[in-house]
């Protein structure tokens, strides 16, 4: 199994310019320190509006920074969304083309649909729409990259003849990954041929695991891939906080740990609310009513450190307990383990701190 910072790029109210450049910085200083301590792979989320929870609309200008002050991490798209307006398929094939070439080729593209109503009716997107459009812009996407010239006139999206440029480095081009929470997500993604982001917060590993072999079972079966090649891989996210004595990560991490799961799960109910407004049935977005309800009876309020701790839901301890926890995550199947080092208001000494012991004790320990 191999590790990878996982980032949201949170910022505490209120919001300053000073507040979110420091984010920003510290980032770009986390991601250079794990480039030189083993860690595979840098991937951030593309997410709008979201207050507090998520300040990284525009990651791959953030991607080209830590390019070109990193040499080995791989950089992932977690993920870019690929619904009208959000991005158009060719400016999508574009930015990750020209990352691929600056950075030597080590692009993994991530694509997803978004899961929350403040983006979607922020940028006019029906949630009925948003699976189907995933999947085209994907073909789209692909065409662009490994035609000479490229045409298609979809449901959503049309080009005429037109040479699409430049060209990924890889050949033919980036790993595709999809992102997804409910089952019949993980079924969908295997039948196409795209590598798993298994993303779902307070989750055990033994119920990813679950969910990893419906992806296994459906990639198995694929022989007509929506890329030009299979790409068998599946990867997760866990918040993460490791530390010298399990006291102080539990003391660092409580806080956030708490906040991030319970707003994120909040956001993503509020689309449930906003789909029986429009009389819409939540079809795969499911998930989003689970969500609504945990909120409607108060159960989110009820998540401590404690819990998630108990349902081994995170990494939170010292070197050791990593090592025997990240250790579930591998046994669930699980490829590439996206750690979110700080899910809110963790202060970029302990986020070094976690990067450091990881990169020391735990990864030799996988590798």
């Amino acid at each position: 199994m191999k590790f990878a910072l996982f980032y949201e790029i949170p910022v505490v109210a209120p919001f300053t310019r000073d507040k979110e450049r420091a984010a920003y910085q510290n980032t770009l200083e986390q991601a250079v320190r794990a480039d030189s301590l083993g860690w595979h792979a840098f991937w951030t989320v593309e997410h709008h509006f979201l207050e507090e929870y998520s300040h990284c609309s525009n990651p791959e200008v953030l991607y080209g920074a830590i390019a070109s002050r990193t040499q080995h991490m791989r950089l992932g798209y977690g993920v870019r969304l690929m619904p009208k307006p959000y991005n158009h398929p060719v400016r999508s094939a574009e930015s990750a083309a020209v990352l691929d070439l600056i950075s030597g080729g080590r692009v993994d593209f991530g694509t997803g649909r978004s899961a929350t109503r403040i983006e979607m009716e922020g940028f006019g997107i029906d949630p009925a729409e948003t699976r189907e459009m995933w999947q085209e812009a994907i073909g789209h996407i692909v065409n662009c990259w490994t035609n000479e010239y490229a045409e298609f006139d979809g449901k959503h999206w049309s080009l005429p003849r037109r040479q699409v440029l430049p060209k990924p480095y890889q050949d033919p081009h980036p790993p595709i990954f999809g992102a997804t929470t409910s089952d019949e997500g993980h079924v969908q993604v295997g039948e196409l041929g795209l590598g798993l982001c298994s993303f779902a917060v307070g989750v055990p590993p033994e119920e990813i695991g679950r969910k990893i072999a419906l992806y296994r079972e459906a990639i198995d079966g694929c022989t007509n891939p929506l890329g030009m090649f299979v790409n068998n891989q599946a990867a997760t996210f866990t918040m993460m906080n490791v530390a010298p004595t399990r006291e102080e990560a539990t003391r660092v991490a409580r806080n956030s740990f708490e906040w991030y799961p319970k707003v994120g799960a909040r956001m993503i109910g509020q689309l449930a609310g906003w789909m029986d407004e429009r009389k819409q049935d939540l079809g795969n977005y499911h998930y989003a009513g689970e969500m609504k309800q945990h909120d409607d009876d108060g159960s989110l309020d009820l998540l401590t450190l404690e819990i998630l701790q108990d349902m081994n839901a995170c990494v939170c301890g010292t070197p050791d307990d990593a090592i025997e926890q990240c250790k579930r995550y591998e046994d669930a199947g699980v490829d590439l383990l996206l750690c979110l080092v700080n899910p809110y208001d963790i202060e970029h000494e302990q986020v070094m701190q976690t990067i450091e012991l990881v990169g020391k004790h735990v990864i030799p320990e996988f590798s």
